[in-house]
């Protein structure tokens, strides 16, 4: 079983909104929903839970209804941080399938995921039990120690890469991920990879995109709008 764990419990303070930003309709559709529907419409997802904030849970409901996400099959409550929002929906998850089955964590407001990232994740998941989507770093990068005023050390971009979500493992790895968190005194790493890689995991990657952007600020908003809008031309590969 491939189940699909959104988390959609941030409140978008960045974004600066009156509503959190995965609720934000874009082409009369939620962002939460534009965000199911391609998990929703991959045939290797057999269901889908969304982690949000108590006072939405209801209102997912009814989205998922209005838009017909049949696959949509938990809506848990979050917590403060995004790693105790995962884990909650993952002690969720516990009480429903096995720990052998896969989970493919993903962020809500993450709604240009493809068809083709999905299954590239599970692909990768099934080679090597891990998938982290990620695409290479193309600019040159820089580390500074004095908050961005300036440099003397560069690092090969060849070795950099960016990740994205999905994060895919079995259910059981990664409430071992979480139980081993709270034991070594982890907080605050909402995203599994680097929870993995905290715990001495190799991770592995899996393909993502550039479209595949995170909607964080009402830039990202813009961009997100654009690509919704547009084609791929014919001529290119």
């Amino acid at each position: 079983m491939n189940v699909a764990l959104l988390t959609a419990a941030g409140t978008g303070t960045r974004m600066g909104q009156d509503i959190p930003k995965q609720f934000i309709h874009v082409d009369n559709k939620p962002i939460i929903i534009h965000t199911m529907d391609a998990f929703q419409n991959h045939p290797s997802i057999d269901a889908i839970i969304v982690i949000t904030l108590p006072s939405w849970i209801e209102v997912v409901k009814a989205y998922a209804k209005q838009f017909n996400i049949t696959k949509l099959q938990w809506v848990v409550e979050g917590g403060e941080t995004g790693q105790e929002s995962i884990k909650k929906g993952l002690n969720e998850l516990k009480n429903h399938i096995s720990m052998d089955d896969v989970v493919l964590v993903h962020d809500g407001n993450r709604p240009m995921i493809s068809s083709e990232i999905i299954s590239n994740s599970l692909a990768t998941f099934s080679k090597y039990q891990s998938a982290v989507a990620a695409i290479p770093c193309v600019e040159a990068v820089f580390r500074s120690d004095d908050d961005g005023v300036s440099s003397t050390v560069s690092i090969p971009r060849e070795q950099l890469f960016r990740t994205q979500t999905p994060h895919t493992y079995t259910l059981g790895k990664l409430l071992w991920a979480h139980e081993e968190a709270e034991k070594q005194g982890i907080t605050s790493t909402a995203a599994s990879c680097n929870l993995m890689q905290l715990l001495g995991e190799r991770v592995y990657f899996s393909k993502g995109s550039e479209e595949n952007i995170k909607i964080t600020t009402t830039d990202d908003l813009r961009i997100f709008e654009a690509l919704l809008h547009t084609k791929k031309e014919n001529w290119l590969k």
